[in-house]
């Protein structure tokens, strides 16, 4: 699918060290995203950062922390990015989902074989 003009960004922000099913959260997510046919699926690992628990992670050498934050980004169109909440709702236990809307440029996406 190639995206052009208007879509939905959704972020899901969590910490690493969330699973599901005795696996990294952020594998899941992008699995679904994946069988749920969305244009594509980006995980990004913070350098620093909190939430809730006002708790700062950081990769800092000095205070290394093992729950970096997590930032899985998906871009599509609003309705397709909106079909998949369900998924999100049942997998984000805790940490922060973000809807925006993007203008995409230009998406170049693999040809089909």
């Amino acid at each position: 699918m190639r995206l052009r003009g208007q879509a939905v960004r959704l972020t899901a922000i969590f910490g690493e060290t969330d699973t599901y099913q005795h696996k990294p959260l952020y594998h899941e997510i992008v699995r679904r995203a994946r069988e749920a046919g969305l244009a594509g699926a980006s995980v990004f690992r913070g350098v620093e950062g909190f939430g809730a628990s006002s708790a700062i992670h950081t990769a800092r050498l000095l205070s290394l922390s093992e729950d970096m934050p997590i930032a899985v980004v998906i871009v599509d169109d609003e309705q397709r990015v909106r079909d998949f909440l369900p998924e999100l709702d049942e997998l984000v236990t805790e940490g922060l989902v973000l809807l925006d809307e993007v203008e995409v440029i230009r998406y170049a996406g693999r040809e089909q074989r």
